[in-house]
């Protein structure tokens, strides 16, 4: 019934979609298989994408050619750059979304690639011969061949529901849970653990009183995520800020007697940076209150999500606390919180690929490697989607550094570390964070996604524009000189010195008083002249240009840094490398090297437990 496939992608959740569209747009036959082929894409938590440091995931993942930028721009009922009172390194953009649009624009997007096939079915085994996979076979008895297996099997691994004292078998609410392939692949010789993730209800929002909430708009000049060519929002909805209070909080205490998560029954490890209501409450006792924000789940549906009442508690008790909350009293609640605990495999026994050690061709991405949130799994859907297209066809892997992308940090983070917790993505993981920025991700990637036939040409020409954009604006700044007369009204206004002399333009950007939209007022002064316009330059390339100039002292120094860096990653260490032949090397150090078995000396120094001796005795040994 089927043809041998370059490559198999078991899940369709966010990891799952772009790994079969990555993998399918460069050219591999591709089978999606996934339980329901009406689940595709599911928002299965908050109908929002991007965020602090997961929006900077998303501009990489476009920048590559992937399509959650693209989908997310087209289906955004609301725009916000976060962080705008701090540094442009922190700046992180994220939408609200509407919810069926964005999983019906997926399905659109996959149908439209010619590579891809689906198979709605649900994998219980990896078919696998002489250490290498070689299939699946499906609970159907279905075996499909495929050179290539990428499971992205999210929380269906083993999954369980659990509202108080009940508990059902599943991976999300109304949806089965996935068994066999975690006992076959621990008698294959892996580890795997357990985790858990949860939900808040929902609730109807024509039951909501929002005169007593904060509203919260979208930007008044809203942005995107997609680099390309996507509409630009023309309509927002809001979204709505309330709190919770003493009351509330009394009557959730009512129920943590029989919460899953006091009471013991739930094993898993959870999210320390995004807790249930009740761990809040727990945790920090000192709070007499915390924040819940209001979000629509779409443009034309009255479902509501509840954001930051995350729960597990019973139903009665969820209900009871919701209608103490400002705004709630007379709350209609659609559906309640649940926690859901699964199986997943510690990905510190993956390549940087995130291919296993174990079986060659085999890969596994988003949730199954101990991460949470629609970034981070697309992110590692996209990587493993390649490297499953460049393996399947003997191509060289295609790996990111952490230099490069958040995306390299966060691969890099999950393999040398591992993770005893859901792993979430924050700039304060990544110590070049002022080179990866939101705003020049196509600077960084998108050559790189073109060369290996992902990125279009299209993207490419538009990259190349914007940065000969961005060289021409500098130039010109660099060049170009004011007169006091011409320039010290316009400075007094902004609070900021005047000038005494005629001064290069540069040195008046550098200034903090001035930003990005001020600048255009400068290029409008300096072409007087009429040797150029302003208008002739966009926003973003004014902006980017305008960060380049003001942090060049700090960029310098982190492109120092990272070149260092990239130097330790360029020392190869050979996967078969003994390193009990290595008898200077520390006990545990040695230990975590054959366990972890860095690819690279910079891997190697990264890992817990190897210290800076271990791995000056590692250069000694390698002639380094």
């Amino acid at each position: 019934m089927f043809n041998e496939y370059d490559v198999i992608v078991v899940g369709a959740g966010h990891a799952g979609c772009e790994a079969a569209h990555a993998a399918g747009t460069m050219g591999s036959s591709v089978l999606l298989i996934t339980m329901n082929m009406q689940t595709i894409a599911q928002m299965s938590c908050n109908p929002a994408m991007g965020g602090v440091a997961k929006g900077q995931i998303v501009r990489e993942i476009d920048a590559l050619g992937g399509q959650s930028g693209i989908i997310s721009d087209k289906t955004m009922i609301q725009f916000r750059m976060l962080n705008r009172s701090k540094g442009p390194a922190m700046w992180s953009p994220r939408c609200q979304s509407d919810r069926q649009l964005f999983a019906q624009e997926w399905r659109d997007t996959l149908e439209r690639n010619p590579n891809v096939d689906f198979w709605q079915d649900t994998v219980d085994a990896v078919l696998v011969k002489d250490g290498r996979v070689t299939g699946v076979r499906t609970a159907m008895g279905v075996e499909v061949k495929g050179k290539s297996v990428v499971l992205t099997n999210g929380t269906f691994l083993n999954g369980r529901l659990f509202i108080g004292e009940k508990t059902f078998g599943g991976g999300r609410t109304g949806e089965r849970s996935a068994t066999g392939l975690t006992e076959q692949l621990i008698n294959l010789g892996f580890e795997s653990g357990r985790m858990k993730t949860g939900t808040p209800p929902r609730v109807d929002g024509r039951s909501l009183d929002y005169t007593k909430m904060e509203e919260q708009l979208g930007d008044e000049n809203p942005g995107k995520f997609s680099y390309s060519n996507t509409p630009a929002l023309t309509k927002q909805r809001s979204c709505w800020i309330t709190y919770t209070d003493g009351a509330v909080h009394d009557v959730l205490k009512e129920g943590f007697e029989r919460s899953p998560m006091f009471t013991g029954r739930i094993k898993g490890l959870g999210p320390r940076y995004c807790p249930s209501i009740e761990d809040k409450i727990n945790r920090f006792a000192d709070k007499d209150r915390h924040q819940i924000f209001v979000e629509p789940e779409g443009w034309n549906t009255v479902e509501v999500y509840v954001n930051g009442f995350s729960t597990s508690l019973p139903e009665d008790i969820q209900y009871r606390a919701l209608t103490k909350i400002a705004g709630f009293e007379k709350a209609k609640m659609f559906r309640p919180g649940y926690a859901v605990e699964y199986d997943f495999f510690p990905p510190t026994q993956l390549k940087q690929t995130l291919e296993t050690q174990l079986v060659e061709n085999l890969f596994f991405a988003g949730q199954i490697n101990g991460t949470t949130g629609y970034e981070e799994a697309a992110c590692q859907g996209l990587m493993a989607g390649i490297n499953a297209h460049q393996n399947s066809h003997e191509l060289a892997p295609f790996t990111i550094s952490r230099s490069e992308g958040y995306i390299g940090v966060l691969i890099d983070d999950l393999i040398t570390k591992g993770t005893e917790e859901p792993y979430r993505m924050f700039t304060s993981r990544a110590e070049f964070r002022t080179l990866l920025r939101q705003d020049n991700a196509d600077l960084r990637l998108t050559e790189r996604g073109h060369a290996i036939g992902l990125a279009d040409d299209n993207r490419l020409n538009v990259m190349r524009l914007k940065k000969a954009g961005i060289e021409q604006l500098t130039t010109i700044f660099r060049q170009a000189k004011l007169r006091p007369e011409e320039v010290n009204d316009w400075l007094t206004a902004r609070n900021s010195a005047s000038l005494r002399e005629k001064s290069v333009v540069l040195s008046l950007i550098k200034r903090p008083e001035i930003d990005a939209a001020d600048v255009r007022q400068l290029l409008d002064m300096i072409g007087a002249s009429g040797e150029f316009v302003s208008s002739s330059f966009s926003t973003e390339t004014i902006e980017q240009a305008v960060i380049e100039i003001k942090y060049d002292d700090y960029l310098s120094r982190e492109r120092q840094n990272a070149e260092k860096l990239r130097k330790w990653e360029t020392l190869e260490i050979t996967p078969m490398f003994d390193f009990d032949k290595v008898k200077a090397l520390s006990f545990e150090g040695r230990e975590k090297l054959k366990k972890l078995r860095p690819q690279t000396i910079g891997q190697a120094t990264r890992i817990s437990g190897v210290s800076p001796s271990d791995i000056s005795i590692l250069l000694v040994y390698m002639g380094r």
